[in-house]
């Protein structure tokens, strides 16, 4: 039994461990085209030894593109449960807007809410506004940077309960290689201080490759880390994970 459940966590921990920071460039569908795109994913299992263990994922992407905006919205939804102890669950949903100034400039706005039962955040909503810069863009390789600032209210998953409500900076730099048009690898790393506290700071970096392997499926090999300075209650100061999938994009 305790072999199961651990091989359920690490297979459903390798998915959602990265949602305590949401990688928006990883999210972000490349097109020269107007209009809505999406993927979207599923997994279930169920079994029965001595207890019942159920284990749930649920995943959800749509972009509207026009010629000068982007809309993306972001779902997901995890649980893992073994008899009548809950182990993992946890969800959230994220919406942004980017507009286009000028050719090497953009503008985002951004609104998110999430709970996380591994790093004991009870309930975190954010809110944030600030500008993405173009550094360098070529057919095999873009630099972007950001500099966003976001209002956090967040509630811990702890007796007695902890609340925050903090403006938080969050700044990331992310690169694009583009070897051939059936591989992508972005890499994304974020540094989010809180301004009147330097040393409460968060540092997340993101490696993602994407492997077309026909016109709507593509492999991926994911690869996040996250240091967290004073993370929820006792959740652990440094996870990371390695994982790989197949995702359906339409």
């Amino acid at each position: 039994m305790r072999a199961l459940l651990l091989t359920l966590f690490v297979l459903y921990f390798s998915q959602t461990a990265s949602s305590q920071i949401v990688n928006i460039e990883s999210s972000r569908m490349q097109s020269d085209t107007t209009g809505w795109m999406g993927n979207a994913g599923a997994s279930f299992a169920f079994t029965k030894y001595v207890e019942e263990v159920t284990l749930i994922n649920l995943h959800a992407h749509l972009q509207y593109k026009t010629k000068k905006s982007l809309w993306l919205i972001l779902g997901d939804y995890g649980f893992l449960k073994g008899g009548s102890e809950k182990f993992i669950a946890n969800s959230f949903g994220h919406i942004r807007f980017n507009h286009k100034i000028n050719s090497w400039l953009r503008w985002e706005a951004f609104g998110q809410a999430q709970n996380n039962y591994i790093t004991q955040i009870d309930a975190r909503y954010l809110l944030g506004t600030g500008p993405r810069f173009k550094l360098f863009d070529t057919k095999h390789f873009r630099l972007y940077a950001a500099c966003l600032f976001m209002y956090e209210h967040e509630k811990e998953r702890t007796k007695p309960v902890v609340t925050h409500s903090d403006i938080r900076n969050s700044s990331y730099v992310s690169f694009t290689i583009l070897p051939d048009d059936n591989i992508e690898i972005i890499s994304t790393t974020f540094y989010q201080p809180l301004p009147k506290e330097m040393k409460d700071f968060r540092v997340l970096n993101q490696s993602l490759m994407k492997i077309k392997t026909s016109k709507h499926f593509w492999v991926s090999v994911l690869w996040n880390s996250l240091y967290d300075r004073f993370p929820a209650g006792n959740a652990p100061k440094t996870t990371y994970n390695f994982s790989m999938g197949v995702n359906y994009e339409f």
